[in-house]
């Protein structure tokens, strides 16, 4: 491996939109520190997750395989897993420190998977958790208490209770700050610094709040394809848990809460933003910062209202497609200002890094490493992403979808309902062309994606609606 090996720096939200970026065109939030990765180095235009939800997307991101060879296709508890390689596992066996600050969302808990060491938070409650632990009980466990009545899986939006220097997105910034003051100096390191937020319970700091509760913000985007649903409706579960099989975790609700709610989030990204500029600070500072190839991704993205959804596991955009930038050393010579559009997925996270920090990729990953086209290349490339989820909030829900440069081919398994969108023309999915669009040829394509499925998806070149669509394609992904 020789010296001269980069120090890489992996960072990871929870639950943020693609377009909840400042580089993505979004109208009204800041976002300089993320912006800075992509604009100085590649902005992945077309960046999934293939799996939108917590577990199933840190699956994909830690073993470089698509949720079908990882085996987890949907979000259930917490399964114990035993991947073939992980990437921490991989860069320290190569003479990398390893090191997690924040969330990593696997089982068991405390399973290192690689990483030398941990500073684990979870989410802001919870036991085994070292960020309450810091706080020694300014902020109680409990999901009832963590955010002064603001649900941990729910629409609510306040500031929260806690100054900002006591946040969980401030005290993960602290903690990788440390490790870095404190690691061995003779070996290159990786350090995943992962934020929980913007996550919900959807209570930044009240500075975030407020400036975003004083502007216009954007209106969710209804659908000229989505079902009416009554509203706005007074009386909703404010976790949308309750009756879940016939709602789906759809909402409709007046202009105010809707504002805060969204208020919150945004708040959320721009806090988490603010906390990563603190981190490049410092590794400006120690001389850091252009040694280490830096990439940014988030686990899934948020409906936030769109299309009258909320939550994660739908496969439109708002849910799938997450930011994705990346940024090279100095040392290596690429370009700033690469923009590609081919799509990319977590999958490619692990053989990226790997192949930035010179260590053999794996058999068992399915990615791809995406440093063809960071220097400026057009590497030939898949023609298509298939992302998948079995449904979570009722059965009929669960989907596949592939998507290339322009459009987005969605076929939900259970019920046999289809869309297609021009996801470039139409990026808020607005006008569904499913009704006047020739979809034989999309349909074949998504049937050889899922050919050796053992669910039986597909049959004879083309797909099978109503097969067992579960949380584990079927001997796979337990244990």
């Amino acid at each position: 491996m020789g010296e001269g090996r980069p120090n890489v720096l992996l960072v990871v939200t929870d639950q943020q939109r693609g377009d909840a970026l400042g580089l993505d065109g979004h109208a009204v939030l800041e976002t300089p520190a993320m912006d800075w990765i992509g604009a100085s180095g590649t902005h992945f235009r077309r960046g999934y997750t293939e799996c939108p939800s917590c577990v199933p997307a840190r699956r994909v991101l830690m073993s470089g395989q698509a949720p079908s060879a990882n085996g987890m296709v949907g979000m259930t508890g917490h399964p114990e897993w035993d991947p073939p390689a992980t990437l921490a596992g991989e860069l320290r066996d190569t003479g990398y420190e390893t090191h997690l600050c924040g969330k990593l969302h696997l089982q068991p808990t405390r399973r290192r998977f690689g990483f030398e060491a941990m500073d684990l938070a979870e989410s802001s409650r919870g036991r085994d958790n070292d960020y309450l632990t810091w706080l020694r009980g300014e902020a109680p466990p409990h999901r009832w208490a963590m955010a002064n009545g603001a649900p941990s899986n729910g629409w609510i939006g306040r500031p929260t209770h806690l100054p900002e220097e006591k946040t969980l997105a401030f005290w993960t910034v602290s903690r990788a700050i440390d490790f870095l003051e404190t690691r061995d100096p003779t070996a290159p390191f990786f350090l995943n610094v992962s934020f929980m937020d913007p996550h919900p319970p959807f209570t930044p700091p009240a500075f975030f709040f407020d400036r975003y509760e004083r502007m216009d913000l954007p209106e969710p985007v209804i659908g000229d394809w989505v079902p009416e649903f009554p509203g706005p409706r007074r009386g909703m579960d404010p976790e949308l848990s309750e009756d879940m099989e016939r709602w789906s975790r759809r909402l409709h609700l007046d202009p105010a809460p809707m504002h805060h709610c969204r208020a919150g989030y945004y708040g959320l990204v721009n806090h988490v933003d603010m906390q990563l500029n603190r981190l490049f600070q410092y590794m400006r500072d120690k001389g850091l910062l252009y040694d280490t190839f830096i990439m940014f991704v988030s686990d899934h993205g948020e409906m936030l209202g769109d299309h009258h959804l909320f939550a994660k596991t739908w496969p439109y955009e708002a849910s799938i497609r997450v930011p994705f930038l990346a940024r090279a050393p100095r040392s290596m010579g690429f370009p700033s200002q690469v923009e590609v559009a081919a799509p990319v997925g977590l999958q490619d996270v692990m053989p990226t890094l790997l192949d930035a920090a010179g260590c053999e990729i794996p058999e068992s990953v399915t990615g791809r490493s995406l440093l063809p086209w960071m220097r400026g290349e057009s590497p030939a490339w898949r023609d298509v992403l298939h992302g998948e989820h079995a449904g979570q909030y009722r059965e009929a829900d669960g989907n596949h979808w592939i998507v290339n440069e322009r459009h987005k081919y969605i076929w939900f398994s259970q019920t046999g309902e289809e869309h297609l969108f021009d996801v470039v023309e139409d990026p808020n999915e607005e006008r569904d062309l499913a009704s006047e669009a020739a979809l034989g040829p999309w349909r074949e394509r998504l049937a050889q994606e899922l050919a050796e499925r053992p669910e039986g998806f597909s049959r004879d070149g083309g797909l099978v609606v109503g097969q067992p669509h579960r949380m584990f394609v079927p001997g796979k992904g337990r244990g």
